[in-house]
């Protein structure tokens, strides 16, 4: 897709307009400016544009009114009321304020185009240099995930998942491995072939590697369900229409180590992603199994649907063999975190609630929302099984998304930092800069806690 940023050639202003400033505004006005703004009706309402004829009657530049808070979001309704061309903001704002809404605007000119090309060249915003790698930076990792959770499970099965972390290792100085299918059972992921056995498409255990060995060491772990039918426990028509996204966790986690690896944080990373598809076979596992895990607990599995947090306990508990300083997991995970929390505010579970608390004012100041939960102990009663060690589901619907991250603890061990955040990855409905389909949410809290912490 077009380039939604310019650095060169001739661009035409954009002046951003407060409703309760207008009539100040136009005192100072030209007067030919003043009668237009004045004949078109314009109000400087949110998202509200008028275009400014200068001297000669050609057109000068824009006006818009601005969103009554936030920077984020100020400039995106206005891509696709512009047409195609270069355009600067006028705006004596600060430099997070400009980034801020900078990144807006390219996230509002987001076109997923493998299969059909846009119908509107979308229009180009100049940038000032003292924001302008950092945009495209973090506008680039916010496409990666739209990208991989957009992508049918067709064309982004387990394998596809695996190449594209290759891909992306290979870009970012990284390295890559991939443990798949019966290799699984032979280095100890018991968990991970289980749910992915059943599928067409192997299963695999993805790690990607980078860093100096002297720095500490931080683990991403991301959920990579590549297509959720929900097992034999098969969901109905409805709930398994988006079940592409269900690798939204992964899609996370890659795109937050190209942020962290690109600012060179000094920090060691390891990314590891169980990618499978939870299939109906034969040999699919079944409600009612018990299946053993990396950490030697055995899970009763009372519902195949709740697959992701069984292919996260190897992975969790591969991650804390390695001596890591933090272990932070994204995944699509619960329903229930969607009923608790709507579709556009991921809960955030840490062990360290100092970590939960910090995670959120760095989602504050990105204008990425997350909000904490409880590990609430005694909750564990609600995933106890009477033949293993646990169960996969609990013994309601109450409380899910905190008996999920329950489940997930105890795989990780307990001197071990660790975030577990559950995340939509999608946008249900269309809102400027926020289109309809896969969404990068909690990726840029988690990136500017890192830098907090390891900057």
């Amino acid at each position: 897709m077009t380039n939604p940023y310019n650095s060169n050639g001739s661009s035409l202003p954009l002046y951003p307009l407060h409703a309760e400033n207008l009539d100040h505004w136009l005192r100072d006005a030209p007067g030919n400016q003043r009668k237009w703004l004045q004949a078109s009706g314009f109000r400087a309402q949110p998202g509200e544009l008028c275009g400014l004829p200068d001297g000669n009657g050609e057109l000068h530049g824009y006006v818009f009114g601005m969103q009554n808070q936030g920077w984020l979001y100020q400039l995106a309704a206005l891509p696709e009321k512009l047409a195609a061309g270069n355009y600067r903001l006028v705006a004596d704002w600060e430099p997070q304020q400009r980034l801020q809404a900078s990144l807006g605007w390219g996230l509002a000119c987001y076109k997923f185009s493998l299969y059909r090309k846009p119908s509107k060249e979308m229009p180009a915003l100049v940038l000032d240099e003292d924001i302008a790698a950092q945009a495209e930076l973090l506008l680039a990792a916010q496409f990666l995930v739209r990208d991989l959770i957009n992508t049918p499970t067709e064309d982004m099965g387990p394998m596809q998942l695996a190449d594209t972390m290759v891909a992306l290792a290979d870009k970012l100085g990284a390295d890559a491995t991939v443990v798949h299918g019966e290799d699984l059972l032979t280095e100890n992921f018991p968990a991970i072939h289980a749910v992915g056995r059943a599928a067409g498409r192997e299963p695999r255990l993805l790690r990607m590697k980078w860093g100096n060995a002297d720095h500490p060491l931080l683990v991403l772990c991301g959920k990579g369900v590549c297509f959720d039918t929900g097992g034999l426990n098969l969901k109905l028509t409805n709930g398994m229409r988006l079940m592409k996204k269900d690798m939204g966790g992964a899609a996370h986690v890659l795109a937050l180590a190209q942020l962290i690896i690109q600012a060179e944080l000094p920090v060691r990373v390891l990314v590891l992603i169980p990618a499978v598809e939870n299939s109906v076979s034969g040999n699919a596992y079944r409600p009612g199994d018990v299946i053993p895990t990396r950490k030697g607990l055995s899970v009763e599995i009372g519902n195949t649907d709740a697959e992701g947090r069984v292919v996260l306990a190897d992975a969790l508990a591969y991650a804390c063999e390695q001596d890591p300083d933090l272990v932070m997991d994204f995944a699509t995970l619960t329903g229930a975190a969607r009923i608790a929390m709507g579709t556009d505010l991921p809960p955030v579970f840490s062990n360290d609630i100092s970590i939960a608390n910090d995670l959120v004012i760095a989602g504050e100041q990105e204008e990425d929302p997350l909000w904490v939960l409880p590990l609430y102990q005694p909750y564990n009663e609600l995933i106890k099984s009477r033949i293993a060690d646990l169960s996969n589901v609990g013994k309601s619907a109450y409380g899910g998304c905190i008996t999920a991250a329950l489940f997930l603890q105890h795989f990780v061990t307990e001197e071990t930092d660790w975030v577990h955040i559950d995340t939509f990855g999608w946008n249900q409905s269309a809102r400027p800069g926020r289109p309809v389909g896969g969404e990068a949410l909690g990726l840029r809290a988690a990136f500017n806690y890192l830098r907090q912490r390891y900057g």
